[in-house]
């Protein structure tokens, strides 16, 4: 059996594979009953880390715990240290004991129709705007867990492979496109796709790495907290969660929110903090707003590029709507700004939450489903000194739109050569969001480690590299830089000295 696993922010959710159906997973809670989703959380308990349903009630009964650690993957390198309680762990680990958990209550608490093998094949999936360090991270933490990772998605992707199975008849030859609106509990995707009959083409994708579901309950604890002041000591956490409760519980008709704040105990009010629904929206609609700006950005064109090419293809051919998936988009602002701004037609998902582990489940079925072709949704260059040292310029090696490798395929390969100007090479890699007019790096830039290669054969026993830099007198040795991208968007660099063969490999 195949599954499809959508790690969320805040939830994390799994679809099967099943003989042409794609049901939602249900777990059983410590309290018996059965929900189509595992909470991305993890508390400790007696100096040991649990996770999931078990951590949960853990942390309600005060135990130290740690709610949406992914949002921490978009800022921090593999080995960063996370203390939760007594515990400290890299983050590589902390998504990986995750893994392992979710992978026992799939084996023991769920109603999977299937007996689930040892090493399960599953299609994984990631934020649009996850630079490589934070896919390497994921798809990392899947293989040390025990699962065979046939393929990593980018998570707008997913929902618009779920969209060409369950809308097909929206589309037509003159409206074979779909913006796909993903608002998940911590990140923001929006993606354009081509819908066509044998493959899916994603034209252009963007994304905000901290901007979901998570930042709307703080919207409403703040709001809250001003109708009734309060210190919110250790209570943040039980507050927040509260707050969660009474915003999935809006619908069209609400029109007020009722808060008991009750985790503030004897500071709690005394009656019940009644909000009006439409105060609510005004704070909450500069957020939405900063979402359909990035919706938009997917749909228009500046004609820098190849994608950007593809996307007047699509405007003159027709986008059949918005397709809004993910558990903050049921907010019902959401859907009614996208339609008075953008002025299109909008398809909320069945299974807003579920949509993407469905698309991955589907994506997982078989090799005769329609192929999914990804691109770049980052710029990815290097830092280097140029005119003799005398200044720095970055020197874009990927260009954000380039198609990526398919599964299984050989890698996007990229390769630099010269002749080495100093004793050792510093690297600084970065990936970002745009590039501005100058050709520098704008918009959400993730930088990497720099990386220290010694051009030299004296300074190879020299790790740490803390020999001063010198430019050499003479000619330096030929150099050549290789980068290699595989499918789950992954980059891999190659330093080699072409004179005498020497060489590093990075994971960026």
């Amino acid at each position: 059996m195949r599954l499809g696993i959508d790690l969320g922010t805040t939830r994390t959710l799994v679809a099967a594979s099943d003989r042409g159906n794609f049901p939602l997973i249900g777990f059983a809670t410590p309290e018996g009953d059965i929900v189509e989703h595992v909470p991305t959380i993890s508390a400790e308990v007696d100096g040991r880390l649990v996770h999931g349903h078990e951590a949960e009630r853990a942390g309600v009964a005060g135990a130290p715990h740690l709610r949406s650690w992914k949002r921490l993957l978009s800022r921090h390198a593999p080995d960063h240290v996370v203390r939760i309680g007594k515990v400290e762990i890299t983050l590589v680990d902390l998504v990986t004991d995750f893994l392992l958990a979710l992978k026992e209550a799939l084996k023991r608490g769920s109603n999977l129709p299937r007996r689930m093998p040892h090493e399960p094949d599953v299609v994984v999936s990631v934020p649009a705007n996850a630079h490589s360090g934070q896919r390497f991270i994921t798809l990392d933490g899947y293989r040390r867990a025990g699962f065979r990772v046939l393929s990593m998605l980018n998570e707008p992707s997913a929902a618009g492979i779920e969209f060409s199975h369950r809308h097909r008849g929206v589309l037509n030859a003159r409206r074979d496109h779909v913006t796909v609106y993903d608002l998940g509990g911590g990140t923001f995707d929006a993606a354009l796709v081509l819908m066509a009959d044998d493959h899916h083409d994603v034209i252009d994708t963007v994304g905000i790495q901290e901007l979901g579901g998570d930042d709307f309950d703080r919207v409403l604890l703040e709001l809250a907290l001003e109708l009734h002041p309060a210190p919110l000591g250790e209570h943040a956490a039980e507050l927040l969660l509260e707050c969660r409760h009474a915003k999935e519980a809006i619908g069209p008709n609400t029109r007020r929110i009722v808060l008991e704040l009750a985790a503030l105990g004897d500071a709690a009010p005394s009656e019940p903090l009644v909000i009006g629904v439409d105060q609510y929206y005004e704070r909450v609609a500069p957020l939405v707003a900063c979402t359909i700006e990035a919706t938009a950005q997917v749909m228009s064109t500046t004609g820098e590029s190849a994608a950007e090419a593809l996307k007047e293809v699509a405007r003159e051919a027709g986008v059949a709507g918005i397709y809004v998936v993910g558990g903050a988009s049921a907010l019902p602002i959401v859907p009614r700004m996208l339609r008075a701004e953008l002025g299109r037609r909008v398809h909320r998902s069945t299974y807003p939450a579920g949509s993407i582990a469905i698309g991955l489940a589907i994506a997982a079925a078989s090799a005769e489903e329609p192929s999914l072709r990804e691109r770049l949704s980052r710029h990815l260059g290097v830092f280097r000194e140029a005119e003799s040292g005398r200044r720095i310029v970055f020197d874009r090696i990927f260009a954000r739109g380039t198609p990526m490798p398919d599964p299984g395929g050989a890698p996007l390969v990229a390769t630099r050569t010269y002749r080495a100007a100093h004793t050792v090479g510093f690297f600084r890699f970065v990936e970002c969001a745009a590039v501005d007019g100058a050709g520098e790096p704008a918009g959400d830039i993730t930088p990497h480690a720099s990386v220290a290669f010694p051009f030299i054969p004296t300074l190879r026993d020299d790790p740490a590299q803390k020999t001063p830099v010198e430019r050499l007198s003479g000619e330096g040795p030929p150099i050549e830089e290789r980068y290699e991208v595989d499918a789950a968007g992954v980059v891999k660099v190659t330093i080699r000295d072409l004179e005498d063969g020497f060489s590093r490999e990075y994971v960026l």
